[in-house]
């Protein structure tokens, strides 16, 4: 069934290209288990956490909630400008009509 020449749509980076230092709150980590003779072979495993292109739980959470925002700013301006421009979209309350109360 394969060999379309398709290829998946990501690569998975090399296990060296993270590497723990210049991590500070790693390199903390592993002082401290140093001073109890401990070594974490698989530290690194942790070092994509604190990559640029993560970012902090806030900048995270920033693009998950707001991602899209400013075109979809964008087009509500767009399509109220149009409504307004167009006489569209009226106040739909009774305009000097008298109620049958």
């Amino acid at each position: 069934m394969g060999g379309h020449g398709h290829e998946p749509p990501y690569k998975i980076p090399p296990y060296t290209q993270f590497q723990i230092n210049g991590i500070p709150q790693l390199e903390e980590l592993e002082r401290a288990l140093a001073k109890k003779g401990l070594r974490d072979p698989w530290i690194r495993n942790e070092a994509w956490r604190y990559h640029p292109g993560f970012g902090t739980r806030l900048q995270r959470a920033k693009n998950v909630f707001f991602r899209g925002f400013s075109i979809g700013l964008a087009l509500t301006v767009v399509a109220v400008g149009a409504e307004k421009l167009l006489g569209g979209g009226g106040d739909h309350g009774d305009h000097g009509h008298e109620g049958g109360h």
